[in-house]
């Protein structure tokens, strides 16, 4: 990667950022009384909107937890949840269908490494089990792994699958917190959240101990000796 890649990348989200302050000074920032009102107003163009934004920023490596608080703040616990789902995995399968039409040729370079190297041999050979417990650990980011499954050969029905069942518990537990617009996170969400991580580890553990092909094992043993 070029060196002045990033240092354009950070002068540019500085700016931005300057830029929505200043206008926030001159115009006002709207409250949340005001963000409610206007996507009432908004009828069914604000949900539409909202999926189709969220699917389009989350495919590249913006974290969508803004997306899933904003969800449960603009439309509610009920209607966010399923908004926010329909956002994810809309995002998932771009990306998915992204990487495998460019030969992952765009991200690859980005997916080097040994947990990288790991994850992909579990995704090729344990598919649902896999997509789902990686899902479920939060400390996993959502568009790496879209990646990482799009680089690997898990198949389509496993990954959307396993997508589904894995973004549903947090993706519950941040919409509600969004709804009740609090200053800090309720203990039950936070015990959701550990609980759906916990789980997510598990699953990751019994994928980890379950054999995989001689040819991948020795590979990925050849690469580990390589590194070393």
């Amino acid at each position: 990667m070029k060196w002045w890649r990033p240092v354009l990348a950070g002068i540019g989200l500085v700016a931005v950022i300057a830029a929505a302050l200043l206008v926030a000074r001159v115009y006002g920032a709207p409250g949340v009384a005001d963000l409610q009102r206007l996507t009432t107003e908004a009828g069914i163009w604000a949900p539409l909107l909202f999926v189709g934004l969220q699917a389009a920023v989350t495919v590249t490596p913006v974290p969508r937890t803004v997306f899933t608080l904003a969800a449960g703040l603009l439309f509610g616990s009920a209607l966010g949840i399923v908004l926010t789902l329909a956002g994810t995995t809309l995002a998932a399968l771009l990306a998915f269908v992204l990487v495998r039409m460019t030969g992952g040729r765009l991200v690859e370079r980005y997916a080097r490494g040994s947990a990288a190297r790991w994850a992909r041999i579990r995704l090729d050979h344990h598919g649902v089990l896999a997509v789902a417990s990686m899902r479920l650990v939060p400390a996993i980011p959502f568009s790496v792994l879209n990646y990482l499954c799009g680089l690997s050969a898990v198949r389509f029905w496993p990954y959307l699958v396993g997508t589904v069942v894995g973004i549903v518990p947090g993706t519950v537990a941040i919409v509600v917190l969004g709804d009740a617009v609090t200053g800090r996170p309720s203990p039950a969400l936070i015990v959701v959240s550990v609980i759906c991580g916990l789980v997510g580890v598990a699953g990751i553990v019994v994928a980890a101990r379950r054999p995989v092909p001689q040819d991948d094992g020795a590979r990925e043993a050849d690469a580990a000796r390589q590194e070393a």
